[in-house]
This record gives structure tokens, sequence and C-alpha cells, in this order.
């Protein structure tokens, strides 16, 4: 099964990056018009990053792989289920944040006195299907709230090394918060299939993106240490990155804590197929970020200083698609397999009928052979402007020096049409059964409203759509291209 079946264009947004809702975009009524500006520009694609909860604002450093981001449920939503009567705080009175917050703990404790028939038997049914983690995640939430927001080898020992006394003691002493963390659960899972729901109405599938490693303060972490290296009090010992690359010379050192793979391959990858089972609730399409960490991962002593110091080391990663597509029934994953990508890789994928990624900005480095350019792209692959990572296509083009911006015209044969619009073209035209433009690309913004960063700490991950963003004729402009390009579903 090939999970590029068709040609078909998307475009990336993170929901936080929707306009109108106080601190950032939620689930609310904008994600709705969203999914309908979709299908009036004939596009079939939502590519999004991960939905999981942060403590950073990174989507990549989530604190569980299974939970939803609490601050991306919709209020309104809850409001129009009578569930913020007597409410009467507005968001200008507070910080944006502490307003979620507020209104969130007033919407369960309303929920808990006197729960609206309509969810009662959904939610009892969301408690026992979810159970292989929420569990876990409610007491990992409540006892970090506790806690002060310090990561969980920071606690007291007892209830760091999960001891079932003292686990059993918070279950009793933080009743009201593990509470409220399993309301805000099958909250923000309610309200994502309805916007899932929708967006199948309307022809447009929902493409998600899971990080291949788990951030070391995280539920999972916390929950299931044997599988990862981590020493007695908790912190990792091995960790995660990349070596030098396009995106920094002295590689990337995330700091994320490597897989015992041993481990999880003696328990029949149970850990990993809980994990997808819940992306395939979620998404249509997944994003494996990190692709190459499935054949082998760049290991990085802890306490190195840059991951210039890290190794290769090999990662079992075909007998683990092969188990997840015994138990789950074929994938449909695609792969991030940007940089530097060994044939052992790329056999890898096409063993499994996995597409990869290409990125026009890459393209353009005098080489003809260069994979990223539109003539030398595949069929089954997913072709982009630019991605999260990326500069935007306005800002990136008006950095070029004049020997590529030269290369870059004559090779689109730059027509009148502005930045970014010839690469927009150029990547609905290539041989890609998918196209995703980022939003940034669509208007044409520069690098102002970059997403983020790679390696610059802090100012990431905060851009969103201007309020009045929907550009006259924008969706007749798009669905001009999809048509010509036949990429209209």
């Amino acid at each position: 099964m090939r999970v590029t079946d068709r040609r078909r264009a998307g475009i990336l947004l993170h929901p936080t990056s929707l306009p109108e809702s106080p601190g950032n975009g939620d689930l609310g009524h904008c994600a709705w018009r969203w999914v309908e500006f979709l299908a009036a520009s004939g596009m079939s694609l939502w590519q999004v990053l991960p939905l999981v909860p942060t403590a950073d604002g990174s989507p990549y450093n989530g604190l569980s792989t299974h939970a939803g981001n609490r601050w991306l449920i919709s209020l309104s939503w809850l409001r129009d289920r009578g569930l913020l009567e007597g409410f009467r705080s507005e968001p200008g009175e507070t910080e944006p944040k502490a307003w979620r917050d507020a209104a969130l703990r007033h919407a369960g404790r309303r929920f808990r006195s006197a729960p609206p028939a309509s969810l009662r038997e959904p939610y009892g049914r969301f408690l026992q299907h979810h159970a292989y983690w929420l569990d876990d995640f409610a007491l990992y939430s409540a006892i970090r709230e506790a806690q002060e927001g310090r990561p969980w080898w920071a606690w007291p020992v007892p209830l760091r090394d999960r001891d079932p006394q003292a686990l059993e003691k918070v279950r009793q002493t933080l009743d009201e918060a593990l509470e409220q963390a399993r309301f805000e659960q099958f909250v923000f899972f309610t309200q994502w299939a309805e916007i899932r729901a929708y967006a199948h109405r309307h022809g447009v599938l929902l493409f998600g993106d899971l990080p291949i490693y788990m951030a070391p303060d995280s539920a999972e972490v916390w929950a299931h240490r044997d599988y990862f290296w981590v020493d007695a009090s908790g912190r990792p010992t091995r960790v995660a990155g990349v070596p030098p690359d396009y995106f920094s010379r002295q590689g990337q050192l995330w700091g994320n804590p490597l897989y015992r793979w041993d481990r999880l391959q003696a328990d029949g990858f149970g850990w990993w197929t809980d994990r997808m089972r819940t992306q395939l609730e979620l998404f249509d399409i997944i994003r494996i970020d990190h692709f190459r960490g499935l054949r082998a991962c760049w290991e990085v002593p802890a306490g190195a200083q840059t991951a210039e110091q890290g190794r290769w080391v090999e990662v079992p990663g075909e007998a683990l698609l092969e188990r997840l597509n015994a138990e789950l029934g074929p994938l449909p994953l695609v792969a991030e397999d940007l940089g530097t990508i060994t044939p052992d890789v790329v056999e890898l994928r096409r063993r499994f009928g996995i597409p990869g990624m290409k990125v026009l900005q890459f393209a353009f480095d005098g080489n003809p052979h260069n994979a990223y350019l539109p003539h030398n792209m595949e069929r089954a692959c997913v072709a982009y402007t630019g991605t999260h990572d990326n500069d935007t296509s306005v800002g990136w083009y008006a950095r070029l020096d004049d020997t590529t911006r030269r290369q870059l015209h004559t090779y689109l044969g730059w027509p009148g049409e502005p930045a970014p619009w010839p690469l927009i073209r150029a990547v609905m035209a290539s041989p890609a059964d998918y196209a995703i433009i980022p939003a940034q690309d669509m208007l044409g913004l520069d690098s102002t409203a970059r997403m983020n960063r790679p390696g610059v700490p802090g100012g990431n991950w905060r851009w969103r759509l201007p309020e009045h963003w929907r550009p006259e004729g924008m969706e007749a402009r798009l669905l001009e291209l999809v048509t010509l390009y036949a990429r209209r579903t």
C-alpha cells in the first residue's frame, strides 16, 4: 500500500498558529474555518506539528507522546456545553495562559459536579480505551504540578522511582488534579476527533508528526525508564543528536535519552505499538521525524558540549517496522529523511513503501543531480518549498548569493510572479505525489514569520496568522494551481 496514493496538495500550519483566540491558536471556530479554506482551495492535506503538551513551547519537546496539548482546547466548545457557566473572567484581565488555565479548571469542576448527559458515556469509553497511557500521564501531570514544574528526576525519591505506596498516596491526596488531567485529555481528543471528521467530510486528510525521541522530562521516560539510557537517578547517560549538517556546523545536541533497543525488542516493541496506535487515532498520515534514527542513531555521551563527539550506533528499525505493520496493519508513514542519508536508510524506507521528503530550498547548489531539484524527485515523495525548520521562502530568497540566485532563476525560468510563487509553482508541478506549502509561503511572508530556528534557544514556535490573514482571491489562486497540476482530488 502506498501512502502517496494520488497527487495531492496541502498546507503546513500548526494549530497554535491559528488566529483570534487569546495567547495561541486552538481547536475552536478558526480551526473549522481553516478546514473550509483548505477545501475551497483544493487542498486535501493539512499538515501539523506534534500536538503534545510541552513545557517550553517546542512541540518536539513533549511532556508525553500520547497526550494532547491542553492549551489547544477550545474554550468556546466548553462554553457551548455549559461547562463555563459562572466563569466571569475575561482574556484581557490576566495573562492569556493564566486565563485559559482558570477556564479549564472551572470547566473541570463543573464536569465533575454535573457532567452533561451527552458526555457521560463518551467519557467512560475514553477512560477505558486510553487506559494504556492515560493513568501514567495523569499521575505525572499531577505530581509535576505539585512539584512546581520540576522534572521528574528532581522529585522526592519515592515519587521519582514510582514507589507503589507513594503513588497510592498521590491518588488519594491529588485526586482532583488527576481527574482534571483526565478531563482535559477527554476534551482534547473529542475536539480533535470532531475536527478530523469535519475535515474528512471536506475531503481533507490530517497529516501529523511523530518525533522519534522522547523528551527526558516526560511521562513516558518516567513510567518506562527501563527502555531508556538513564541512570539510577533518572538522568540520561546517552543522548541523541545529529552530526554537523546544513543547519549547524557543530551538529545538533538534542539531549533526548536514547532507547535501549534490546529491551524494547525483547518486549515485542509493545511500547512503540501503543505509541503508534495513538497517532493513528489522531492522523491519517504520520511523518516520522528523524527517520534516519530507525537505522542508526547518533549517540552522544551525556555531558558532551557539542554533538561532534557522537558516533553512529545501529538500531533494529527493520524489526520495529515489521512488528508495527503486523500489529496495526500497513502504516501511513512519511519519512523525514533530510540531512545525511546513507543507502541503508533509503533501502529501509523503500522496503516498507515509505515516501521521503524533498525540500526545494536545498536544491540549488549548482549540482544538476541534486536530489531536491524537481526533475530528480521520485513520485513517491512529499515535496516542500520549506519546512518549519527553514526560513520562509521569501526570507530564504532574500539571503541568496548572486550565483545561487542566477541558478534559481535559470532553472525556474523565473516568471513575472514575485517570490515565493515561482517556488510554489515548481513544487506543485513536480513529480512528487504530495506537495506541501507552509502557510507563511502561501502568504508571501518574510523571515519575521519563521516558525523555528534549529539550535537557537528562545523565540521559536510563536508565529501566528494575522487576524485578517485571508487575502482576497487566495482560494481561487491556489485552486487554479491545484487544478493545473492535477492535484485536485
